[in-house]
């Protein structure tokens, strides 16, 4: 389903809730059923169903999610903003509802509203690279909306037209390679819905970013396969790496999931090592607060990892899994990597994103 708008061009992504819930095996039929019936453009039908869900468990996220992605797709822009709100009241600890809630605060030109949104959405999940991509957008559309006024003030100021024709060149290859279509997956509980084209601005404004999702449940991120050795030579190669320190880079890994699910802060802030930089302008005090006000004093913490693998090079090794996390009635389950650097005879973190 086609959406274009004649003074905005899209360019931020719209997030469905990637397995925000771990759900059983009947609920996972009845999110399927509803994206489903989205993917096919049904969304009156989705809509029924969701409502006729969400009777009977009002406070679930992910139907509230994927009912806000509906009404998004059905027009009801002002009704998505309320769902996406209200989820971002109940749930703060998600970032894609954030995230959804600045797409559509764009795509109505709000952009400071859209702005805060991100931030927030960041501020849950530093390492939220979706999230920092569209806040990119959004500060190029203010920056052209700047630019504008300028030239307004002092039309003679020849330094302006070459930065507005800078910011419109870097939204150029949108327009050859976004799909129009909505779709989901066949078997995931989360609609996903693809970058929407519309025209591009006059000459003398740059692009606005508006909504197109990308799909979460599927990573675009090929299986990580370990190093291969290099090639004989008259002396056998030294390896790249032992598998003791896989091993170690393993056990690593496994003893920071460890402490964040048993909240021991001193085992979970010490995993990271000094040269580990808090994504955002947050000092390490202030993200080690954070952390802890997060984890500290939940009922019940479960940090999961699945396909973990990692390789190593030296001193430097990188491990990627996916992270099924719950701490209450909450669920999220996400990509994740990790790098990580050999300080002594420990493996510690020094940068962390998710999603990718």
């Amino acid at each position: 389903m086609k959406h274009t708008r004649s003074t905005i061009f899209a360019t931020l992504r719209l997030l469905t809730l990637a397995a925000a819930c771990a759900t059983t095996a009947v609920y996972a039929d009845e999110y399927g059923d509803v994206s489903q019936l989205l993917r096919s453009g049904k969304l009156s039908e989705a809509m029924v169903k969701a409502d006729a869900y969400l009777s009977s468990k009002p406070t679930d996220p992910q139907m509230r999610f994927l009912k806000g992605v509906i009404q998004r797709n059905s027009g009801k822009q002002a009704e998505a903003i309320a769902t996406f709100t209200k989820l971002t009241e109940d749930y703060p600890e998600l970032p894609e509802p954030y995230n959804n809630l600045a797409v559509l605060y764009a795509g109505q030109s709000q952009f400071d509203k859209a702005r805060a949104a991100l931030e927030m959405a960041i501020r849950t999940n530093p390492s939220y690279a979706t999230a920092h991509e569209n806040l990119g957008d959004v500060y190029a559309r203010l920056a052209s909306q700047a630019y504008n006024k300028a030239l307004q003030l002092d039309g003679a100021n020849a330094a302006v037209p070459p930065k507005l024709a800078l910011i419109r060149e870097v939204f150029k290859p949108n327009l050859k390679s976004q799909p129009s279509n909505l779709t989901a997956p066949a078997s995931a509980p989360a609609a996903v819905i693809a970058k929407t084209p519309a025209p591009v601005p006059a000459p003398a404004a740059a692009p606005t970013p508006a909504i197109a999702p990308v799909t979460p449940v599927a990573p675009k991120v090929a299986a990580v396969k370990p190093a291969t050795a290099a090639a004989p030579s008259a002396a056998p190669a030294k390896p790249a790496f032992s598998n003791n320190s896989v091993k170690e880079a393993e056990a690593a890994v496994l003893a920071w999931a460890k402490a964040w699910a048993t909240q021991d802060m001193s085992a979970y802030l010490g995993a990271y090592g000094k040269e580990f930089d808090p994504p955002g302008k947050q000092s390490r005090s202030a993200w080690e607060q954070e952390r802890r006000n997060r984890i500290v004093g939940k009922s019940s913490i479960s940090v999961k990892l699945e396909n973990l693998n990692v390789t190593v090079n030296g001193n430097k090794a990188v491990a990627k899994f996916r992270q099924d996390y719950r701490a209450g009635a909450l669920s999220v389950s996400s990509r994740k990597t990790l790098e990580l650097v050999k300080a002594g005879d420990r493996w510690l973190i020094v940068k962390e994103a998710t999603g990718n």
